[in-house]
Formats: C-alpha cells, sequence, structure tokens
C-alpha cells in the first residue's frame, strides 16, 4: 500500500490527447508517456523502500530494540566486524541460539 503523496496538483486539467505538451527534450506527453513515467517512479520507489523482509515476501520484518552498554556495543561491533557481518545479524544469531536450547 502506498502512501498519499504530499504533492497536490493544482491548474486545469490538459486533454492530452488534444492540447500538444512537451517535456523539456521536446517529446511530446501523451497518455502512454505518463503511464511509463509513473511505472518508473513506482518502480524506483519501490526498490528504494527500505531492507528486504527477512521472511523472503513482501511483508515488515519486526524490529526488537533494547540498551546496552557502551562496552557491550563495542564488543558486538568488533565481532561482528571480525566475522564480516553486522551487530543486526550477529544479535539475530544471537536470539536464535538462546532460543534454540
Amino acid at each position: 500500500m502506498r502512501k498519499k503523496s504530499r504533492y497536490v496538483i493544482t491548474g486545469p486539467d490538459i486533454d492530452l490527447e488534444t492540447e500538444v505538451v512537451l517535456d523539456s527534450d521536446g517529446r511530446r506527453i501523451d497518455r502512454a508517456y505518463v503511464d511509463e513515467v509513473v511505472d518508473a517512479a513506482h518502480a524506483y520507489l519501490d526498490q528504494r523502500a527500505g531492507r528486504p523482509s527477512l521472511t523472503g515476501k513482501a511483508r515488515h520484518s519486526p524490529q526488537v530494540t533494547f540498551r546496552v552498554t557502551p562496552e557491550l556495543k563495542a564488543r558486538a561491533e568488533a565481532e561482528a566486524k571480525a566475522r564480516g557481518t553486522t551487530v543486526s545479524q550477529l544479535a539475530r544469531e544471537a536470539f536464535e541460539r538462546f532460543f534454540a536450547s
């Protein structure tokens, strides 16, 4: 589901079938042009919508947030760097090991 646009288009409607409207490159804007531009904008927004879901499906992945001491954070960051991963991945693995036991 898309968020509502922050922008409001004002002004008279334009009949693209009868009026000649050109873009900045001199191309005529018609219904097919508008559909193509809108599809491209949606594709761009969809691909930058955030991190991929951990479920592998297009669903929101829940987050867990908690506080740690500066020392524990530094240790976690160092361990994650040594393993070539992220603190988030390290924490997920620790949670899984904890709940598997």
